[in-house]
Parts: C-alpha cells; sequence; structure tokens
C-alpha cells in the first residue's frame, strides 16, 4: 500500500469517510456492529485479505480439521501480508469465535495492520491487550468449528453488510470500520484529509461561540474567508 495513501488515512475519521463515500453514491461501506475489542489510540489502515465463512455441517467440521495444514483460517492468518487488514465474513453470527489471542498474536507478529470479522473473539480480555487493531461484534468463547466452517479465501465477501474485495483499503478508527473501493481510495482520501481540516477549523468556531448556519455545511463567503485565513495561521 502506498505510504502516502495510508498516511492519509491514518487521520481521518470513518465518519468523514463515509460521508465522502456517500457524495460518490456508496451508502454500505461502513461494516455494521462491528466494534473495536480495545481502543488503540491509531487508526486500522491497510488493504483487505478475505475469509468466508460458511454454515457448519456436522460431518465435515469436528476438531481434526485443525491439523490440516491447508485449512483456511489457519492458511489466512499464517499468509496474511505485512500492512494487510485479515477481513472475515462470520456470518454476522457471534456465537462462535472467528478466531482467538493465539491466532491474533500471529498476526500481529507478522505485522498484520489489523483484523475484523462480523463474529466474534474468543480471548477478547487477551486480545484487548495486543499491539494489533480488531474489531468484532462481541466475545465469544464456542470455536468457530461448532457453527462456522473456514471456506474460501482472498474473494470478494460480505462483512456486517459491507461489500469487501480482495485490495479493498479497510480503515478502522476507534468507533468502527469502513471499506473504501481500491479504485478511488486515493481521491477519496484527499478529499476526506480536506474535509477533516474544515472540521477541524468548524469545531475550533464553534467552541467560540458560533452558530453552525452557514458554517457546517459552508455557505457563506465570510466562513470561507475566515477558514482560509485560518488554515494559513495553522499551516494545514
Amino acid at each position: 500500500m502506498d505510504k502516502s495513501l495510508r498516511d492519509q488515512l491514518m487521520g481521518v475519521s470513518v465518519a468523514t469517510l463515509a460521508t465522502v463515500l456517500y457524495k460518490r453514491g456508496l451508502r454500505n461501506q461502513v461494516i455494521q456492529d462491528v466494534h473495536p475489542v480495545a481502543p488503540k489510540g491509531r487508526n486500522m489502515v491497510g488493504p483487505a485479505v478475505t475469509l468466508r465463512y460458511i454454515p457448519a455441517r456436522e460431518d465435515r467440521n469436528g476438531i481434526e480439521v485443525f491439523r490440516n495444514p491447508d485449512h483456511p483460517q489457519r492458511v489466512a492468518v499464517d499468509t496474511c501480508p505485512e500492512g494487510a487488514v485479515l477481513v472475515m465474513d462470520s456470518r454476522k453470527d457471534p456465537r462462535a469465535a472467528s478466531a482467538g489471542d493465539i491466532l491474533i498474536t500471529r498476526l500481529m507478529m507478522r505485522g498484520a495492520a489489523g483484523v475484523v470479522t462480523d463474529g466474534g473473539f474468543r480471548d477478547a480480555h487477551d486480545i484487548a491487550g495486543l499491539d494489533i487493531p480488531a474489531y468484532h461484534n462481541r466475545p465469544s468463547s464456542p470455536t468457530n468449528l461448532t457453527l462456522h466452517e473456514a471456506y474460501d479465501l482472498d474473494i470478494p465477501i460480505g462483512c456486517g453488510d459491507a461489500p469487501v474485495f480482495p485490495g479493498d483499503i479497510i480503515v478502522g478508527d476507534a468507533d468502527c470500520v469502513i471499506v473504501i473501493p481500491q479504485g478511488i481510495a486515493v481521491e477519496v482520501a484527499a478529499e476526506a484529509v480536506n474535509m477533516t481540516v474544515y472540521e477541524d477549523f468548524v469545531v475550533e468556531q464553534v467552541k467560540a461561540g458560533a452558530s453552525i448556519i452557514g458554517l457546517y455545511p459552508g455557505t457563506r463567503d465570510e466562513h470561507a474567508e475566515a477558514f482560509a485565513t485560518w488554515r494559513k495561521e495553522k499551516g494545514r
């Protein structure tokens, strides 16, 4: 992933990105009902590596499948590239864990930028203490084998109702996670950075007692002029 693009996205919120994408007609890019296991004080940014779970069938999904070196869940964790985000379609079902602390530790040691599931994580308390952003629906202790079968890698998936294609840019903040289509990531990031600068100006003005009318959104010339002056003073 281009470093300048990553750096830009590290400094913008999911809410701002959602507005930028909405302006382009994209309404369903936020992964629903997924939140950080624990805040990390930084954004999660990286290209998506995808894993899809399907409903478990008892004759296929015994505990012995973990002995298979080609098991998709194990392969996904052990091959996820440095800087990438592993995104798991767990059927929006947190009743059985998508992974636990050992697998997430392996992702961390490989240098993954983060991990997302629309299911749950087991050992969530331990995952919270790891130095890797991790997002899920809620803690869940049962192994994924009880309800889910890890089946496909590197294919388009649905995660929390958001479409995720391999290589899409994933951004997570202290609230939630959004998916930016790879082909428009550069233009979206640039607009989000500019919007963030303006929003910082607006917050400062509102805290000083200004009305939001004509300020947010900016529709009055006096606010545009004040913003230009402010931006020059701040070097932004």
